[in-house]
């Protein structure tokens, strides 16, 4: 195989996948990892990429990318699977649950529909829609719809949150870097996030791989805020010890 054969295969393998592993590319082309890794640095080099330690995600978005809730699903559809039941294991019954907009904590309502005496508090219009028929009860913040992401926004939305307590936030995000903090496109979620971290007991971040090392828009909190974060295991080892060593507990699913 020539090397621009095997980095257009790369490349799909990323645009189907959402990341890529030095060790398994290796493997499928049946070449060395030294090779592998500058297919991947010419790659990050031209834009198509972005490198990690071990292999690669997807090129950073720009920082004003907001793209809809129903290309988002799309992406990373597994891992998103795996830290929805991880979320849901720290849940008990007849706590408060704060679940953010977003598909990763979706995925998580999905899961708590199985609760007889659960409370949710939420801004997103689909995640009451899928709790609707269930025994949780639901509280809906109410606000100015964002149709991309079925989001309520605005200050409704934030003096309805300030008004409450809750157990647990459950909060999805655009971008994470380590050392900036959280990070969405859109100023008004970044605002009612906020407010979620401020009027919950326990924090925690729930995000697949492809968002570290990136940042969006605005910031939504430092990663200080937090008490844990559920990721799956493609998260870049340095930043794994970055939030351990700040005394954040990291669960990978």
């Amino acid at each position: 195989m020539l090397n621009e054969e095997r980095r257009r295969a790369i490349l799909e393998s990323l645009k189907r996948d959402g990341r890529v592993l030095v060790l398994e590319l290796a493997r499928r082309f049946n070449t060395s990892q030294v090779t592998i890794r500058k297919d991947l640095e010419v790659l990050h080099a031209q834009g198509m990429l972005h490198r990690t330690h071990g292999g690669a995600l997807p090129a950073r978005d720009g920082a004003l990318e907001d793209p809809t809730l129903r290309e988002k699903e799309k992406l990373h559809h597994k891992e998103k699977l795996r830290i929805a039941q991880a979320a849901a294991r720290k849940v008990q019954e007849g706590q408060v649950v704060i679940l953010d907009s977003g598909t990763t904590t979706t995925e998580i309502a999905k899961v708590l529909r199985s609760f007889r005496n659960l409370t949710v508090v939420t801004n997103a219009v689909n995640i009451a829609a899928e709790l609707s028929r269930t025994s949780v009860d639901v509280i809906l913040t109410g606000g100015t719809l964002r149709k991309n992401s079925f989001s309520l926004v605005g200050p409704i939305a934030e003096e309805t949150l300030r008004r409450l307590n809750a157990d647990l936030l459950f909060l999805g995000v655009d971008g994470f870097d380590v050392h900036y903090g959280l990070s969405t496109p859109n100023l008004l979620e970044a605002k009612v996030n906020r407010v979620m971290v401020e009027v919950a007991k326990r924090k925690i971040a729930v995000c697949d791989a492809s968002k570290f090392g990136r940042r969006s828009l605005s910031q939504i909190v430092p990663p200080s805020a937090l008490d844990e974060v559920i990721t799956d295991r493609g998260i870049p080892p340095s930043d794994a010890r970055a939030l351990r060593k700040a005394g954040i507990e990291v669960t990978l699913a």
